[in-house]
């Protein structure tokens, strides 16, 4: 049943779905899976990827779909949301139908984003463990990355104290010459706070640390994070760890949790996320939640691991990307897929008139204030000189060789001229394109969506990647910054460009994915400028280097790490019942 989303917080929809919400051993049944390929915590269950896989490997993959959205507001526009509303639609459909979302992180569940978790009746449950830190994967991922960095501040001070010879004879690892200025990694706590940013540690005397400076980041921006995104098993999980570059040395060479042994001790804390969560929409069809990488400067996906699963489970297996098609749908097209060697049928682009309006010309959208009048009120004109922004998405989509459905997310506010309006100038750019209702009306307001995603799926996808492996790194931004974002060329700062030289130089780094950082805000580098920006130029001051992950990061403009609160943040509405331990506020 649908709930009345307009009278209902989230939470409250997702307590009542929670009251016929299906148990671990009910969902072993509902799955077909054997009683050693679940393992129930509470009422939720992680399922043991591995035994599943080696059970089904012969089994032929369901269909692949991934959601996206054009460049969205402030605000999102309602990918996770969409997402969850496919399901159900498929469900409502008879369709054998799961998925897999993202872990969210504290930050924005407690600023202004909110859960990630969908919204009104296209909700995952149980909307609380979600929001809480769910089965400890992120916690776990903290406790491994910041050991990382308590094995590399202890050791800095123990080899200024000691001499070379002590220390090698006490660790049984040689002196590692660490250089205090050139350390790449930091902190992480699972919350936007601005003034860890930039810190100063190891106050006091001798035996109180190394003092200099050092930095927070959060949690889902950790390599750590990356790594089990991508990551095949636990053993590719325990590699990629020891491969991890902390710092380099006075000589240039870098210094890994492999040289200070640590690396086995980070994997051990990490042992149980490799396994996805299990949870479910409101109305009852299966979701995985595994891994919740920054989108910024990692694949901003769910992980490898539980698509590789839900390809098995289910006939239908629904994925979403972070952010939108410039950032999420290009590392997903370019990054992931090549990464698992899966190939998707579908990709659906999320598109609503707010974000429509915006990009043709509408007043500031600001988390936390009212929406201007402009947003609430018809206004087919400013939708139409928005579209640009959707229509050059959708062709960025299809030049991976799928054809994209566009999803119109409903908003109540939306007229339906300009619902119309976007309707056309999809079809125009050659896109399928639905209307759906799924925050209001759950699986039945995403009927149309479920038919349109449905058909394209029996359409043969001819995919291809955006550039060969073979391609150097300068190369390859260079057609990303044309192809996907519509720049002019790429500019490189000289310090940029000569560490782009040395990292082509080095065969080591050949097979290194490209993971583009830029904000989600604009398709350029720069947040003020809306819908499709002309005449510019993409410029690189940095590429970071994840050793672990295998990313070769290039930075284009300044992006944070560490996201700051906000003024209203929405802990100030959170709450908990002392009598029943129910939870409150969350949305």
């Amino acid at each position: 049943m649908a709930y009345d989303a307009t009278k209902m917080q989230d939470w409250q929809i997702s307590e009542a779905a929670e009251e016929n919400m299906p148990m671990p051993d009910e969902w072993r049944d509902k799955l077909g899976l054997e009683k050693d390929e679940m393992m129930a915590m509470g009422r939720l269950s992680k399922l043991d990827f591995l035994k599943i896989m080696d059970r089904y490997k012969n089994k032929p993959d369901g269909k692949y779909i991934e959601v996206t959205a054009i460049t969205p507001t402030p605000l999102g526009e309602g990918k996770s949301t969409t997402s969850v509303g496919l399901m159900e639609g498929l469900g409502k459909r008879g369709k054998n139908v799961g998925g897999a979302l993202r872990q969210p992180s504290g930050g924005p569940t407690m600023n202004v984003k909110g859960t990630a978790a969908g919204g009104g009746n296209s909700i995952l449950i149980p909307m609380t463990e979600f929001s809480l830190g769910l089965t400890g994967d992120i916690n776990d991922i903290m406790n491994a990355h910041n050991l990382a960095m308590v094995a590399l501040t202890a050791r800095m001070q123990h080899e200024r104290n000691y001499s070379p010879e002590k220390i090698e004879k006490l660790s049984g690892i040689p002196a590692l010459n660490i250089d205090p200025k050139r350390v790449e990694m930091g902190w992480i706590i699972d919350y936007c706070a601005q003034s860890l940013r930039n810190i100063i540690i190891g106050l006091g005397g001798r035996m109180d640390g190394f003092t200099m400076e050092s930095k927070f980041g959060i949690a889902v921006s950790s390599e750590c994070m990356a790594i089990l995104s991508i990551a095949k098993d636990l053993a590719d999980m325990k590699k990629r760890m020891n491969e991890i570059t902390l710092a380099f040395d006075k000589n240039g060479k870098p210094v890994t949790t492999g040289d200070l042994k640590v690396g086995n001790a980070m994997t051990a804390w990490m042992r149980n996320t490799i396994n996805p969560t299990l949870m479910c929409t409101a109305e009852y069809q299966p979701c995985m939640v595994h891994a919740g990488p920054f989108a910024n400067i990692a694949v901003g996906q769910s992980s490898v691991v539980s698509d590789r699963v839900g390809l098995k489970l289910f006939d239908y297996h629904v994925t979403e990307s972070g952010f939108a098609a410039d950032i999420g749908f290009e590392k997903f097209w370019n990054v992931k897929c090549r990464n698992s060697g899966l190939k998707p049928h579908v990709s659906v682009l999320t598109t609503t008139i707010r974000a429509l309006k915006m990009h043709g010309g509408g007043p500031k959208v600001v988390p936390g204030l009212a929406m201007p009048e402009e947003y609430v009120k018809e206004n087919v004109g400013l939708v139409e000189k928005g579209l640009e922004n959707m229509v050059h998405l959708i062709n960025v989509i299809r030049k991976s060789g799928m054809n994209p459905v566009v999803c119109i997310n409903c908003f109540h506010t939306d007229t339906d001229a300009e619902i119309e309006a976007v309707r056309k100038a999809a079809e125009a750019a050659g896109a399928r394109c639905a209307k759906s209702t799924h925050w209001a009306d759950g699986g039945d307001g995403a009927l149309e969506l479920a038919d349109a995603v449905i058909d394209a799926c029996e359409e043969e996808s001819k995919f291809e990647f955006l550039y060969p492996l073979e391609m150097k790194l300068r190369d390859r931004v260079d057609r990303i910054a044309k192809e996907v974002y519509g720049a002019d060329g790429v500019s490189w700062t000289p310090d940029a460009d000569k560490k782009a030289q040395m990292l082509e130089d080095d065969p080591k780094y050949a097979d290194f994915a490209t993971m583009m950082v830029k904000t989600h805000l604009s398709l350029s580098h720069d947040p003020t400028l809306k819908n499709v920006p002309k005449g510019w130029t993409l410029p690189i001051r940095d590429v970071l280097i994840y050793s672990g992950a295998k990313f070769l990061c290039p930075c284009a403009g300044t992006i944070s790490l560490m996201p700051g609160t906000g003024s209203n943040p929405a802990y100030t509405k959170v709450d908990v019942d002392t009598e029943t331990g129910k939870v409150s506020g969350l949305f």
